[in-house]
């Protein structure tokens, strides 16, 4: 034995672990100082991830894709998303039929669709008067005759299922800096609604409610009040404590407010104005899916830049979570659906939930959403977790992300913009996957939500981008 290996095994051992937590506590029970590091291998330790993450760094690609990437973000940083309207599905949404039902999350068929999923696409077909019954509707769905697509295939997007039908009334929002268009479907409110699988005739009464209602009063007063700033009215619910995604008090109150002129002042009757009003003071989720076509219609404006390995898009159908890349536009890379881990309502348990589902992950793409957990400490009330754990949430996706936006920041990082642009390079190079805090819908059809909690995408979905970009840059 050598002078300088006696002297080592002589003194106490400082040990620095890297990678797994038993070792930790292995080298811990020895009576031994150790120090863990978090750390996992590049591409997830997939050969082929890896191999793709290093081709990316040679032949001068990064400079390529950095330069690639600052156009990308730019476009969504300078995005203007400006409310113009409301309208039916059918009048405004590209590709929309009558026998188009829209759903959340990448390409799926009816017979691979999830609980969910299912339960709200039969509630649409009744809805739409295309079967009597959920039954009828369930052969119907079956039968070829109804077309599945993507929300995010029509320029458009859904929470949760996601579904959207010819009848239902949606935002229309418009970029003005690009000149592109965004559109989701209006919010049901309450928790046993059709976007998280339940179908029965209460929900599809207040579907026609909102068709015949709620849609053309606030088309009406959209009319009457003018377009909406949506990005300032998103940077002011931040700065008074949303996230935006599951927590929505501010933002409610704000469009509310700058819809309630329009709303009086519309030809409705005095009742159907108070069953408005009331209906809009029954959640504080009333603004969600109208920050999501906010965040829709800026990463849109992305698409397309040749080169760049910014993410564009996060959606769940309940089965499959696919991501889309603005050097790629139009293509899917996916994974599988992952549980969402949070608390649960009273009489449920995790086995009773469904896998991650919806579009609303765009708000997380965007850079709000869990990515700005930090703005509103009180989330964790919701999703679990402690108000340290939320604001580490945004430290750390600042760590997959490639600027911070200006036009939209956190007062409790001493107004540091939302960490935008994830990058896939860095994804694959850190091992740091999104963060997303969500809704949890029961597992079965005709329930509803159950919960809510925080999920991450599945890392194969990634590993395939980055194999896609290391073939085509």
């Amino acid at each position: 034995m050598t002078t300088r290996t006696a002297e080592l095994f002589a003194n106490p051992l400082d040990v620095v672990n890297v990678g797994l937590a038993m070792f930790e506590d292995d080298i811990a029970a020895q009576g031994t100082s150790v120090t863990s590091l978090d750390w996992t291998p590049p591409g997830g330790g997939a050969p082929t991830a890896i191999a793709a993450l290093d081709a990316l760094t040679q032949d001068g690609r990064p400079e390529r894709i950095d330069a690639a990437n600052a156009e990308a973000v730019q476009r969504i940083m300078s995005a203007k998303p400006v409310l113009v309207g409301y309208g039916r599905a059918l009048d405004v949404v590209p590709g929309m039929t009558p026998t188009t039902i829209l759903h959340a999350g990448p390409p799926i068929e009816w017979e691979r669709m999830s609980g969910p999923m299912k339960g709200a696409v039969t509630g649409a077909i009744v809805f739409e008067g295309l079967a009597k019954d959920l039954d009828q509707a369930a052969e119907v769905a079956a039968s070829g005759t109804i077309t599945f697509s993507p929300c995010h295939e029509h320029q458009s997007v859904g929470s949760m299922a996601g579904v959207t039908s010819a009848s239902m009334y949606v935002h229309i929002v418009h970029n003005e800096t690009h000149g592109n268009y965004a559109y989701t479907n209006l919010s049901e409110q309450l928790a046993k609604i059709l976007r998280m699988g339940a179908n029965d005739q209460r929900v599809i009464d207040r579907l026609v409610w909102m068709r015949d209602i709620l849609g053309p009063m606030l088309k009406e007063a959209i009319e009457i009040t003018g377009p909406i700033d949506l990005r300032l009215m998103l940077a002011q619910a931040l700065h008074m404590g949303d996230e935006a995604h599951n927590r929505n008090v501010a933002g409610t109150v704000l469009l509310f407010q700058a819809l309630a002129p329009g709303l009086l002042q519309s030809s409705f009757t005095t009742e159907q104005k108070k069953q408005v009003f009331d209906f809009i003071a029954s959640s504080d989720y009333f603004s969600g899916p109208t920050w999501m076509a906010t965040a829709k219609a800026a990463l849109d404006a992305a698409n397309g830049v040749q080169g760049s390995t910014i993410v564009t898009t996060m959606a769940r159908n309940g089965v499959e979570f696919g991501i889309r890349v603005a050097g790629l536009p139009g293509q899917w890379f996916t994974g599988p659906a992952q549980q969402v881990v949070g608390p649960m309502f009273a009489g449920y348990k995790p086995k009773d939930s469904g896998l991650d589902i919806g579009d609303s992950a765009i708000t997380e793409t965007f850079g709000f959403g869990g990515f700005a957990m930090a703005a509103a400490p009180a989330i964790v009330a919701l999703v679990g977790g402690t108000v340290d754990e939320a604001v580490a949430y945004t430290r750390e996706m600042g760590e997959i992300t490639t600027a911070q936006n200006p036009n939209v920041t956190i007062p409790s990082l001493g107004f540091q913009g939302l960490p935008t642009g994830i990058d896939v390079r860095k994804v694959m190079d850190t091992g740091i996957l999104p963060i997303i805090d969500t809704a949890i819908a029961h597992r079965d059809a005709g329930i509803g939500m159950i919960g809510a909690g925080i999920t991450h995408p599945p890392i194969e979905a990634f590993q395939q981008a980055i194999r896609a970009l290391a073939a085509s840059i």
